[in-house]
């Protein structure tokens, strides 16, 4: 019995075998990415091992099965992928202005409640001299967060607190718990 054949058509008949599970896969992938409307929404997982799979086939063969992303998309990912890998000693940055903290942020809430008439440029003025940086922009939004008008509504209107403790000597020799009779 000659060994040769007999591996050659074993090998041709799991090749075809995987070609046409490979063939039925593809049908049913386009299938069922023809019902999804919108896109594909994919963890960092997910676009890693396409990616890892994708790299390995040539971008033809890729650009025939490939029905989530481009092709060039998914060898993108690999290179992103790649360079991530290789760069471990930082954790990935995010991205923007950095937040203000919140010891800065109290001081801010804290000075326009004591000083209502200070508008944020004031505010950005002493901030400076206390060695602090900041811009008026940011002030004004650390005010909005907090639910505390610009400086021309803050000096017109007054909290109860503010009230009581500006009138804190009438309400105290205030008696309110008698009450004088004329006869």
């Amino acid at each position: 019995m000659d060994w040769k054949k007999l591996l050659g058509s074993i090998t041709e008949s799991v090749d075809e075998e995987l070609r046409l599970r490979n063939a039925y896969l593809v049908a049913e992938n386009r299938m069922l990415r023809q019902r999804i409307t919108g896109r594909v929404q994919l963890t960092d997982s997910d676009r890693k091992a396409l990616a890892e799979i994708g790299q390995k086939l040539d971008k033809k063969a890729l650009a025939e099965i490939a029905t989530v992303a481009k092709p060039d998309t998914i060898l993108a990912w690999h290179r992103t992928c790649a360079d991530r890998q290789c760069d471990r000693s930082q954790p990935p940055q995010s991205v923007g202005r950095p937040r203000i903290g919140k010891e800065l942020e109290n001081l801010v809430v804290r000075i326009a409640r004591e000083n209502r008439s200070w508008g944020y440029d004031r505010i950005v003025g002493t901030l400076t001299n206390l060695g602090y940086r900041i811009s008026d922009q940011t002030v004004g939004n650390i005010l909005k967060r907090h639910s505390i008008p610009p400086a021309p509504e803050r000096k017109t209107t007054v909290t109860w607190r503010e009230f009581i403790r500006f009138h804190l000597d009438v309400l105290l020799a205030t008696d309110f718990f008698t009450s004088e009779m004329w006869s």
